[in-house]
């Protein structure tokens, strides 16, 4: 008899199989389908299912049981595993966003807010005005704490060094769990939950190269995060569309500069005097660029098209009569899952569950765009 060894290649497929079965289970517990308590469907019917073996199926369910998920019932089935908070243990989840009166805020609290209710844990919600001082000082008052499971934190400047990394790494010691939202400090191994900003970024690029531009400037945020990997999808559709790239129509700005509204974009009209089009940071900085070219007499799309990102009111209101085309920023369903995934880091078993979560939206496309000849 030959044994044919089994190859990288049919690992790879095997670990595919289940984790269809993992991510179904998961979007249904998510979703509230099947609710802490519930039986999942049996061997045969998730067999029937996914049209697999017994032995895949039971490998997954073993997978989500190790990780605290799940938990079998001898004659009787698996069953969703109820990751409530218990009475005596630490049940406050802290939540510190850079700022709250701003558009994708408030949606993304909700988000956090019904979800962390529903399985009995309470929200502390803080602001570090996007500074590292505040930032330092909120780290500091969750150390001294014994009722903190878990922080949801958006990074501060997440693009520039940061002098509160020892913070992070002793909240991590002391077993509280952490998660960052929005964005993330690439110097610690901590999971987020985000727009998948550079992807996001290629696509809202795309859209001016298929309406006919090839000339395309961009105007990003140089102190978060999300602006460098903006950047990054910017460059990809540039050069995957074999457009010549010239850095003389890259501009950044910081958060500094947006607060002075349009003015802070004088010196980058300079710098995109050749182009056609112009991919902004976000509808703000958008609705701030048309409002800085209608002054110079320079019609948007006539003379030269915009594109922002996040789907704000800003864009679907218009800046001087013009409505920003852009990218959707999912807001309450970012809470949602920040908030799914931060309770099951806490209940996680032997395994260590991976929390990384990255959107994927698609542009919506107005007045702000025409195509080029």
């Amino acid at each position: 008899m030959v044994v044919q060894e089994k190859t990288q290649s049919d690992e790879n497929t095997d670990v595919a199989k289940y984790q269809n079965v993992i991510n179904w289970i998961n979007e249904n517990i998510d979703s509230g389908a099947i609710k802490p308590g519930e039986r999942i469907p049996s061997e045969n019917e998730l067999c029937a299912r996914f049209g697999l073996s017994r032995q895949t199926i039971r490998h997954a369910i073993a997978r989500m049981a190790e990780d605290g998920l799940l938990e079998s019932r001898q004659g009787s089935g698996t069953y969703v595993a109820d990751q409530r908070a218990e009475d005596g243990e630490r049940n406050v989840i802290a939540v510190v966003t850079t700022y709250v009166d701003d558009y994708i805020f408030p949606s993304t609290i909700r988000g956090i807010e019904r979800t962390l209710s529903d399985k009995g844990y309470s929200m502390q919600i803080s602001l570090s005005n996007n500074t590292v001082g505040r930032e330092r000082q909120i780290l500091q008052d969750l150390l001294g704490r014994n009722d903190v499971a878990g922080l949801i934190m958006e990074p501060v400047k997440s693009a520039l060094p940061n002098p509160n990394m020892d913070l992070y790494r002793k909240l991590t010691d002391k077993k509280i769990k952490i998660l960052f939202i929005n964005s993330f400090y690439p110097e610690l191994d901590i999971p987020h939950v985000s727009l998948n900003d550079a992807q996001c970024a290629y696509k809202a690029v795309r859209a001016l190269i298929e309406a006919g531009h090839k000339d395309i400037g961009c105007v990003l945020k140089l102190d978060d995060g999300q602006g460098r990997e903006r950047y990054r999808g910017y460059l990809k559709a540039i050069t995957e569309a074999g457009l010549s790239f010239s850095y003389d129509h890259v501009n950044w700005i910081d958060t500094i500069d947006i607060g002075k509204g349009k003015s802070c974009l004088i010196k980058a009209r300079e710098r995109l005097k050749d182009c056609t089009a112009v991919f902004c940071y976000n509808d703000q900085v958008a609705g701030l660029m048309i409002e800085m070219l209608s002054d110079e007499g320079i019609r948007v799309p006539q003379d030269i098209s915009v594109i922002g990102m996040d789907d704000s009111d800003i864009a679907r209101q218009g800046s001087c009569g013009v409505t920003i085309s852009s990218i959707p920023h999912p807001k309450e369903r970012l809470g949602e899952k920040a908030a799914q995934n931060m309770i099951r880091m806490i209940h996680e078993g032997k395994l260590s569950f991976n929390a990384t979560y990255e959107f994927e939206e698609d542009v919506i496309i107005r007045d702000s765009i025409s195509p080029r000849a």
